[in-house]
């Protein structure tokens, strides 16, 4: 009975490391390792871009991503890269933007600044990300209790000339939205930041003939959006 029981738990030892490489293998077979072609960027419409954010998005909610291959992905993408899309986020640690919209290498262009403004190099960014790479959607994020957004409601001075030029960009926000200039209202502070969303997109309009060419010749799309923080859900802004 001793020895039958010892060629069990060997027998059974032998199964599983036996198993264990399948495993492994069926792991990384399942791992994408494709990345976004130039004929498949380029066949898709702005709105099939728009969609497959918001899917995307979806799937994040959702705890769903999409299992990849980063390494293999990187190499397919060291000789080039045709991303279908440029956001134009904020700074903040807590929007990682290709995790919120479930991307991989090379699907998207991504410019950060804090407050999601623009200026010359920025507008440099996104012209050249759709009117050179051939991306087909410009989203400008803005996000739930925005620090930047926060400042500049408080008019919070910190001795920096940078720093007042960056929250001076805001205020044109802050002084569009009605109530009481209340950093620590949350529906006050999120129609700033929607608010700032907005402006930000009359910016790039009025300051970038290119994309606006782009935009009215409807090759590309501008659009604006707000994430929440607490659920990872992306709202479009109309």
């Amino acid at each position: 009975m001793k020895y039958k029981v010892i060629l069990m738990a060997v027998f059974t030892a032998f199964i599983f490391s036996a198993c264990q490489p399948k495993a492994q293998e069926t792991v990384e077979s399942k791992l994408v390792k494709e990345t976004l072609t130039k004929e498949t960027r380029d066949a898709m419409t702005p709105d099939d871009v728009v969609k497959s954010f918001m899917d995307g998005n979806e799937r994040f909610v959702k705890g769903n991503l999409t299992q990849r291959d980063f390494v293999a992905q990187a190499k397919s993408t060291a000789g080039g890269q045709h991303p279908k899309a440029v956001v134009l986020s904020c700074i903040d640690s807590r929007v990682p933007v290709e995790y919120i919209f479930d991307k991989g290498i090379g699907d998207i262009f991504v410019a950060r600044v804090a407050g999601n403004v623009e200026d010359e190099d920025v507008l440099g960014s996104l012209e050249y990300a759709a009117g050179v790479a051939g991306s087909k959607l410009v989203m400008v994020m803005g996000h739930e209790s925005c620090g930047a957004v926060k400042s500049a409601i408080k008019q919070v001075d910190v001795g920096s000339s940078n720093v007042d030029h960056l929250l001076g960009q805001i205020q044109p926000a802050v002084e569009k939205v009605d109530g009481e200039r209340n950093a620590d209202d949350k529906n006050y502070v999120a129609n700033v930041i929607k608010e700032n969303v907005h402006l930000t997109i009359d910016h790039i309009r009025e300051r970038s003939g290119i994309l606006k060419s782009l935009e009215d010749e409807g090759k590309i799309k501008i659009v604006g959006a707000y994430y929440n923080l607490g659920t990872g859900k992306v709202d479009l802004l109309k």
